[in-house]
């Protein structure tokens, strides 16, 4: 890799420091308004698009539903079934994406004079998904219309088995699709193979962002059939909270329209007006304006603990209840139910770690252990992916020799797209996903030929990837740069995510004054730069790395090159600024 930052070709990580972008100017010569500027520019956003990704607006990046497949058609069905009072069911995913979907239906709904009932499956009983028993379920219920909502793209025989028993259903979700769909009444979705380019543009979109759209061609087909002369008209504009909260937490790219909601999502959770995401804030001691790291790691975790751990239709009751006692009663049960979670997480992280180093040499790792729990599963995946630089897909066995399985994969490596290939090959009962992240069914003796399928297909796209590691840089500043008006700057950039990463700053030559071991496992550092500046640093679970052992080697006689994220840090009523330590190199 040709011109590494600062020179550093191999850090003590063993990653070349490359330039995001082109480099403007030397250290400390970028005015803060060229850095945003570069900071949008080298994430994709067009030059003439500038303002607009300043400030991304619901306006500006809002598309006309109706160019994706099916969307007017599922209006007018949904208009008609509000119409003729007929029976809906909203059915949902057990994860935050389908949480936040199934909660932004029926909110819009009940707004309109509908109370629909939801349906969320069992993970452990039911798995993912609509199944053919659920389908009888409901229509021996009385179900009319059955909107499926983050499920539904693979959803073959239970579709059948609807339009069998006379009940239409509308598939809105954001899987891959194979080239037949499933027999519904219409399928949304952006990734249909068969999408026209401009509809295909939103398939970065989480299944909630599909159903706000599918909200706004509602609304638009019922307000032009006179539906509101009448009557008041919802305010779609107020579920964003919703939005950015399906959308952070199932990790979907932030750019274009996925920008919008998030932004505009994170203004109206800051009023407090959703009873459930209130009390979702406060017992994850969330009190300033939440931030999309709170969405994905404060509230994200707790609504998905009653899908992993607990009932799945928790996260659903909780979105959809204005009782603030209610609301408060079920924020304090997902906060347990977390807990469990994170105790049951580590037993598994334990055991499939064991296994993972047996196949440390493997372009792709995967493992497999009766009575591991599915519910936590794919967050063990996601910890084991960032700690062996592979896709790892980890499977819990149960008595009868089945495997449920989630995988994670590492950026340039479509791991979504091998298992479909897997199932489709009939290595697999079922599996799909997503680029980054996939689920799965096996039976035990197909597991040898599910990996050795899945390590010759992804081979040659894992070594790629693994030999263009690099920790992309988007500023090299003096020590005296790393300062509270370097973070403003940094968040205009923002909001950061998914296929819109945070900002890695690199900051030196600097020399260690002192450090300090925080609870075995962190390390705290302050260090000074040549000008006589210093600033705060912290690395977070690297205790006997080569990280850790640089800083603390380095002593005040040997100078470092530092990379990391700068943020902002308050504790006990003070603000200051941090440098999150991700990488050093010796000057």
């Amino acid at each position: 890799m040709a011109n590494p930052v600062c020179g550093v070709s191999h850090s003590v990580l063993g990653q070349s420091w490359q330039w995001r972008g082109q480099r403007m100017g030397g250290i400390g010569e970028n005015r803060l308004e060229d850095l945003v500027d570069r900071l949008l520019l080298t994430r994709g956003c067009p030059r003439e698009g500038l303002e607009a990704y300043r400030n991304p607006t619901i306006r500006e990046f809002m598309p006309d539903p109706s160019l994706l497949q099916d969307m007017d058609r599922a209006a007018e069905r949904l208009a008609l079934a509000i119409y003729k009072k007929e029976s809906i069911v909203i059915f949902g995913d057990y994860d935050v994406d389908g949480a936040t979907s199934s909660a932004l239906m029926i909110d819009l709904l009940r707004q309109l004079g509908v109370e629909a009932a939801y349906y969320i499956p069992d993970r452990l009983v039911e798995g993912y998904g609509p199944s053919v028993g659920a389908m009888q379920k409901l229509a021996q219920k009385g179900a009319q219309l059955i909107v499926t909502v983050d499920c539904g793209a693979q959803a073959y025989e239970a579709l059948e088995e609807a339009k069998a028993l006379g009940v239409d259903v509308l598939v809105v979700d954001h899987h891959q699709c194979q080239a037949e769909l499933p027999k519904a009444y219409a399928v949304v979705n952006p990734n249909r193979l068969d999408e026209e380019t401009t509809g295909a543009a939103y398939g970065h979109l989480a299944a909630v962002g599909v159903a706000f759209l599918l909200g706004a061609a509602l609304l638009r087909y019922l307000r032009n059939k006179g539906y509101f002369l009448d009557r008041p008209e919802p305010r779609l504009v107020s579920m964003l909270d919703l939005v950015a909260l399906g959308t952070v937490a199932d990790v979907a790219a932030l750019h274009g329209l996925n920008r919008a909601f998030v932004t505009q999502g994170l203004k109206v959770m800051a009023q407090r007006l959703r009873p459930g995401i209130v009390a979702l804030l406060d017992v994850a001691a969330v009190s300033n304006a939440p931030t999309p790291y709170d969405l994905g790691f404060a509230l994200g975790p707790r609504i998905n603990a009653g899908g992993r751990v607990g009932q799945s239709d928790l996260g659903v009751r909780l979105l959809t209840s204005s009782d603030t006692l209610e609301c408060q009663k079920l924020a304090k049960e997902l906060n347990t139910l977390n807990q469990e979670r994170r105790d049951i997480e580590q037993a598994v992280t334990e055991a499939a770690q064991i296994l993972c180093e047996e196949q440390r040499d493997q372009p792709v790792i995967v493992v497999a252990g009766e009575g591991w729990h599915p519910g936590v599963i794919g967050i063990v995946a996601g910890r084991l992916k960032q700690k062996h630089g592979c896709p790892i897909i980890v499977i819990g066995l149960d008595e009868e020799g089945i495997g449920k399985g989630s995988g994670r994969s590492i950026t340039g490596v479509d791991l979504g797209a091998a298992v479909l290939e897997a199932k489709q090959a009939g290595l697999l009962i079922n599996g799909g996903g997503h680029a980054m992240a996939a689920g799965l069914s096996v039976h035990k003796d197909k597991l040898e030929a599910f990996t050795s399928f899945l390590i010759e297909r992804l081979r040659k796209a894992v070594e790629k990837a693994q030999m263009e590691k690099a920790l992309l840089v988007d500023d090299v500043l003096a020590a005296g740069g790393i300062n509270t008006s370097l973070v403003d700057a940094l968040e205009v950039g923002g909001p950061y995510g998914a296929g819109w990463p945070s900002p890695h700053v690199v900051t030196g030559p600097v020399r260690v004054i002192r450090y300090q071991i925080l609870k075995e496992k962190h390390l705290s550092a302050i260090f000074v730069g040549r000008e006589g500046k210093s600033f705060k640093g912290i690395a977070f679970n690297v205790m006997d790395t080569p990280l850790a052992h640089a800083v603390i080697s380095a002593g005040k006689e040997k100078n470092l090159w530092v990379a990391g994220k700068v943020q902002s840090n308050e504790w006990n009523g003070r603000k200051d600024v941090q440098f999150h330590i991700e990488d050093v190199s010796w000057e």
